[in-house]
């Protein structure tokens, strides 16, 4: 196996925040500590993608999720770099011909953060407050909570959100903790929202690596460095947002948890509005990851009302 060095880096193609770069070099510096590796066997490659370019509309609006990570796997498919590192939440449930996702780091907090510059919690906001978050998601839930408040869109990085958060645009807003966590930034935060009171997105907290399915000296590296507990919990989640045929443009929220043996998994879609959410769980032995989140999707398809995702 050719293992990379300064002559021949190992290119990572990531997206250019500040978050997406702290998840670059976190998997440079696992795969450095894994196989022995210096620094400057690696390379990184920033490439912006439609998602980060277009910052005034919501992603239901533009596309979806494929617009934070066509690019850069249209650069993996040609060559370009070696791996890409993407947030699983952003990612599409199917790959591009030719590519193959089956490296996780250990998963992060997959808890929402509340961020506030004016308000301690969720439930010290004051009726008509106004909170921001691009995530349809966290709209939904909010709003079947607190149909009180009025959500606006915000959308942007970590240092962008704050910004507006300054400037008044709204009182509060939701970033994850893991990107919090990663960027060493937990103090933004006035604290976590408990997953029995706002369940995260499908496979929040995550970092994937992706890679082309022939290329067998990234995967023999790649494999010293996955996350098996991370890969079941995924496996699960995925294959209840696959199901549902989840995108960017439907509220749907999930988060499997592993402990005494088994696979415990939530799940959760609401009405875009907000005014309905219906939820269900299953508890399997791990090696059911993925026919546990199709079965419960198909159940909380079957006790969705009709026009139920048309509610705005």
């Amino acid at each position: 196996m050719t293992i990379p060095d300064a002559q021949t880096p190992l290119k990572i193609g990531t997206r250019g925040s500040p978050l997406a770069l702290a998840q670059a070099f976190e998997t440079r510096r696992r795969l450095m500590d894994r196989h022995g590796l210096s620094e400057d066997g690696f390379e990184i490659v920033i490439i912006k993608t439609t998602g980060d370019r277009i910052q005034d509309r919501s992603l239901s609006e533009i596309g979806g999720k494929g617009l934070f990570t066509r690019e850069i796997e249209d650069a993996l498919l040609d060559g370009s770099i070696d791996i890409a590192v993407h947030s699983m939440k952003d990612m599409p449930v199917a790959q591009p011909e030719g590519l193959v996702l089956d490296c996780y780091l250990p998963r992060e907090d997959v808890r929402d953060a509340f961020v506030s510059r004016q308000v301690a919690s969720l439930a010290d906001l004051a009726p008509g407050s106004v909170v921001g978050t691009s995530s349809l998601r966290r709209r939904a839930q909010l709003l079947n909570r607190r149909p009180d408040l009025r959500v606006v869109e915000f959308r942007g990085n970590v240092q962008t959100r704050l910004r507006k958060l300054d400037e008044g645009v709204a009182v509060a807003t939701f970033l994850a903790m893991a990107g919090l966590n990663r960027l060493n930034m937990t103090s933004v935060a006035k604290g976590p929202i408990e997953v029995e009171d706002m369940l995260p997105a499908v496979a929040q907290g995550a970092i994937g690596i992706e890679r082309r399915a022939d290329d067998d000296r990234i995967a023999a590296l790649l494999a010293g460095i996955h996350d098996r507990d991370t890969g079941i919990r995924l496996a699960a989640e995925r294959a209840f947002l696959a199901t549902l045929d989840g995108s960017c443009q439907t509220p749907i929220a999930g988060l499997a948890t592993l402990g005494q043996g088994q696979l415990y998994l939530r799940g959760e879609i609401l009405r875009p509005d907000g005014s309905e959410a219906i939820a269900g769980d299953r508890r399997v032995t791990p090696g059911d990851a993925s026919e546990a989140g199709a079965d419960l999707a198909r159940e909380l398809l079957r006790r969705m009302p009709s026009g139920f995702l048309a509610g705005h």
